[in-house]
């Protein structure tokens, strides 16, 4: 798999994958699929600050990773969350690690010191998938997702990325 910085004429493949995780898992917990528009002002927001990435296969996108800001007081200014996200027909062949691997230099390059991730309980080679990589279970929040009627509980997992240096700087 080839894996590059992703380009707004990306997006579509990134909506596709995008909304077949909303509407056939339960690692994204919305209720209705994204537009076009939707993941196009997402898109031009993130690139503007963090790394999207798509993994190609034979020219095609297959899957893509990104992270942001995990939360917006100056504080968590030193961690992001990311996301990453495998076409249907492509997972469980390696190409989630190896978008999400990605991340780390890129984030380390940006002083990044923890990355977080939040994963859906039920999804254990998500789960198995983190911890292979470093991540440590810190807590599960239980039942805080509704969807289609069953409560649904996320694991929160962070992995150190870098030591921040003695002025650090994100932004």
């Amino acid at each position: 798999m080839r894996i590059r910085d992703a380009t707004m004429a990306d997006v579509p493949a990134i909506l596709g994958i995008y909304n077949d995780v909303v509407t056939n898992t339960t690692a994204i917990y919305d209720q209705h699929p994204s537009t076009l528009e939707e993941r196009q002002d997402w898109f031009e927001t993130r690139s503007r600050r963090f790394p999207v990435l798509v993994g190609e296969l034979n020219g095609a996108v297959v899957g893509f990773s990104t992270f942001g800001e995990w939360r917006s007081r100056w504080g968590y200014r030193f961690t992001v969350e990311h996301s990453v996200h495998v076409r249907a027909d492509c997972r469980g062949k390696g190409l989630g690690r190896q978008l999400i691997e990605v991340l780390f230099p890129r984030a380390a390059a940006m002083n990044v010191h923890m990355m977080i991730a939040h994963i859906d309980s039920a999804a254990s080679a998500s789960l198995r998938l983190h911890e292979k990589l470093g991540f440590e279970r810190v807590g599960t929040f239980r039942e805080v997702g509704l969807m289609k009627e069953d409560w649904l509980s996320v694991v929160a997992m962070q992995k150190a990325i870098h030591q921040p240096t003695a002025s650090p700087s994100l932004r």
